[in-house]
């Protein structure tokens, strides 16, 4: 006879709580395969197919109606075609987040005691006033497209937007 591991086992062993397994159910993520009375109760090849959605869900970070369509899919093509298109998101906004950690480096760097006397960040916000007063959509960036935080011109006050010049505190050379 098979081993079973009831509802909290379950929960307990996979670092989840009994209504998060339950939910888990509901979705039709996972299957239990014997209740007696009110609990649940898993074999090893409902075990398995949980650990398979929580690779998808919590390690490959895919949202649960994608994990499902994954787990879900019968065919490997359907499935590399899926997880094709989860990696590309994936990598976009890796991309995205990069560029935000490259600002906030900047930040971190940036001496200047006012944003506006900054020349990256005053020049980015002026260039975001005069856009949008413009009525046309920003499509610029705080950076340079290829994040590597080089000169730009600015074109409110005519310097450059460079994070090298805001690395000193003003007045000192």
């Amino acid at each position: 006879m098979e081993d079973l591991y009831s509802i909290s086992e379950v929960a307990d062993a996979f670092g989840l709580t009994v209504p998060t397994l339950r939910f888990y159910e509901e979705r039709g993520l996972v299957r239990h395969s014997e209740r007696r009375g009110r609990v649940r109760y898993y074999s090893r090849e409902d075990l398995a197919r949980l650990a398979y959605v929580q690779l998808w869900h919590d390690d490959g970070m895919l949202t649960l109606a994608e994990t499902g369509a994954v787990v879900g899919s019968e065919k490997a093509a359907d499935r590399l075609a899926l997880v094709a298109g989860q990696r590309d998101a994936m990598l976009r906004r890796i991309e995205k987040l990069n560029r935000a950690v490259a600002v906030l480096d900047h930040m971190l760097r940036c001496r200047t005691d006012r944003a506006l006397d900054c020349p990256m960040t005053g020049g980015y916000i002026r260039e975001r006033v005069d856009t949008a007063l413009a009525g046309v959509p920003y499509e610029g960036d705080f950076l340079p497209a290829d994040g590597s935080g080089t000169a730009r011109p600015d074109p409110g006050n005519g310097t450059t937007r460079s994070p090298e010049r805001c690395d000193q505190v003003p007045g000192t050379a």
